[in-house]
């Protein structure tokens, strides 16, 4: 075993994984107090912490934009199991949990995370700066995936209500695996540059860009244990989702925020990679991070969510209401004309966290 991996032992990121795999063996089938229910919370926001933590380990081993892809792939597979985990048995009462947290996944990574990465870089570099071509690919991604499943079923009549009819989910959700799959091709094979950092000199990296990266014993472990705290993340969230209804219900909160507690606690560790790579100058790293995470919260949630729908007891909400679909709407558009430039400043920050905060109050009161 190499001296690093020996040191990766001794972190709270290898023990945290394994601790909240016991607490889920342990609170599994169990009708836990208040104080155990706190505690398989914390075991949780440890294990989503290690679990994006080791993939920016396989990240760094494989460089960019290979890095931003395993963290937008890793993040989106916690949401999957998450939201599947609320839906099942849930019936009717979560029949718009997909969408709600679809949804605000897209509006906290294409304004939350954006907003914060470009605040933070503007405010040590003065102006932020990013690959335009590669950035609006990614926009434009977003924006149409978007459109597709969250807003063309509110308009659909096939199917009463905002949903699709299941011919029409079966192109969606393959519509959007594929599409996910030519931004994938496009961002790491045949137009790789389009997304590596630049600075405002044109040139890519910074100092610490070239760090020697992990060795492949390293990054093997990282993998082992991404894989256990991925388990012990859909596990546990099972467990308290009991507890996070019960709390929005008694609140007297609308139903979706319980898909906005989700998108907030699964995205939070890549907010924090957001705003390091923006720190280090490194703007296009926190883009990649933002967007390649919205496309992959519709591209692989939808068709995931689509093939549960066969099993799972209740209908499948997809359509948006009038409100989100004016966020919606509003961010594309600002988005655009942040992206398009290649430069930004604080106020392109300030912008998109303006329209994050009108999203997250208006959530709760809507």
């Amino acid at each position: 075993m190499s001296s690093s991996t020996k040191a990766l032992t001794g972190q709270w990121t290898t023990w945290g994984p394994v601790v909240a795999l016991l607490a889920l063996v342990l609170a599994w089938g169990r009708d836990l107090p208040v104080l155990a229910v706190a505690a398989v919370a914390l075991c949780l926001a440890a294990a989503v912490l290690a679990a994006v933590h080791h993939a920016e380990v396989i990240a760094h081993r494989v460089g960019e934009p290979f890095g931003s892809l395993v963290l937008a792939v890793a993040v989106t597979v916690i949401e999957v199991g998450l939201i599947v985990s609320l839906m099942a048995g849930g019936g009717e009462k979560t029949a718009t949990y997909a969408r709600d947290t679809v949804f605000a996944a897209v509006m906290i990574t294409c304004n939350g995370i954006v907003g914060l990465a470009l605040l933070v870089a503007a405010l040590r570099n003065r102006v932020a700066v990013f690959n335009a071509e590669g950035s609006g690919g990614a926009l434009a991604t977003v924006c149409t995936l978007a459109t597709m499943t969250l807003v063309l079923p509110t308009f659909t009549t096939s199917q009463p209500g905002p949903e699709f009819s299941g011919a029409q989910l079966a192109f969606a959700a393959v519509a959007s695996l594929a599409l996910y799959g030519v931004f994938v091709a496009v961002q790491t094979v045949r137009h790789r540059d389009y997304f590596l950092p630049v600075t405002p000199e044109g040139q890519e990296g910074s100092e610490d860009d070239h760090a020697d990266p992990p060795t492949k014993a390293d990054a093997l472990a990282s993998l082992g244990l991404l894989l256990v705290a991925l388990v012990a993340v859909v596990g546990n969230a099972k467990v308290i989702s009991p507890t996070i209804e019960d709390g929005v219900q008694s609140a007297g909160l609308p139903k979706a925020v319980v898909g906005v507690v989700i998108a907030l606690m699964v995205l939070l560790p890549e907010t924090l990679a957001a705003v390091r790579a923006a720190r280090r100058n490194r703007v296009q790293t926190s883009l990649n991070l933002a967007y390649g995470s919205a496309i992959a919260s519709i591209g692989l949630t939808i068709p995931a969510i689509a093939l549960a729908s066969i099993w799972l007891s209740g209908p499948l909400v997809l359509g948006l209401g009038p409100l989100h679909m004016v966020l919606l709407a509003l961010t594309g558009v600002v988005s655009a004309l942040t992206v398009v430039p290649g430069r930004a400043t604080l106020l392109q920050g300030g912008v998109h966290l303006a329209i994050f905060a009108a999203f997250v109050f208006l959530s709760f009161s809507p």
